[in-house]
């Protein structure tokens, strides 16, 4: 075991029981993974019910920060202090957004180990022999599938950008413009990476997003009706 693979051996080793227990319940390495990817999407249901009200938060005080932009056009270091003031004021931390992917990847760099190594965190055999299961129309999960799930992670994964873009509010610092950007360069990399990687991560990653989306979408009702306080 690398020294890598021991710092991510704190994650690797709880999912590989969990993986281990699922498959041992199921019988289906892929529908395990599957099942496995939504618990850990329920898991950080909370870290995205604060991203929902972070957001929120800052539509309400959309015009001061507006009414500064406009104040400051010219003047990009004040309105950068200016703005700092402001989200102070309010008690809004810009960066909040990012916290649900910071949360993730260590999960996902712990998968790709277990994944990769499965001998070293997993101590069932009939496990360690599941990660070369076929699955659908891949013969392999351990192995790369080379077009059709990175291609559908990756239109996942512009279609989740895009929702995003859609409810993205006002220019903040940039991020507005970085999204744009991300919303065709992120997916690209996530087909690049599933062509890479074993089948088995690719999966996980197309499961998270889809549920992401299903989660956005009805979040987005779900503000309709009731809004945020």
């Amino acid at each position: 075991m690398t020294t890598y693979e021991r710092i991510m051996s704190v994650i690797a080793i709880p999912m590989g029981w969990v993986l281990t227990f699922l498959y041992d319940f199921i019988n289906n390495y892929g529908i395990a993974l599957i099942v496995f990817t939504i618990l850990i999407r329920a898991c950080l249901f909370p870290v995205y019910i604060s991203q929902i009200k972070n957001s929120a938060k800052l539509k309400e005080f959309q015009p001061k920060m507006q009414e500064l932009q406009r104040k400051y056009a010219n003047d990009k270091e004040t309105l950068n202090i200016k703005l700092m003031e402001l989200y102070k004021e309010e008690n809004f931390n810009p960066a909040s957004g990012c916290l649900p992917l910071l949360i993730q990847m260590p999960i996902i760099l712990a998968f790709f180990v277990l994944i990769r190594n499965p001998i070293a965190f997993i101590s069932d055999p009939q496990m360690i022999m599941a990660v070369h299961e076929s699955f659908l129309w891949i013969p392999d999960l351990s192995q790369p599938d080379p077009w059709i799930l990175p291609i559908l992670a990756g239109l996942a994964t512009f279609v989740s950008f895009s929702l995003t873009q859609t409810m993205a509010n006002p220019d903040v610092g940039g991020t507005v413009g970085m999204m744009k950007m991300m919303r065709f360069f992120f997916p690209i990399m996530i087909v690049w990476m599933g062509r890479a990687f074993p089948s088995a991560l690719t999966l996980y990653w197309f499961i998270g997003t889809m549920f992401m989306i299903g989660q956005t979408l009805l979040m987005n009702k779900w503000k309709e009706r009731k809004g945020f306080k």
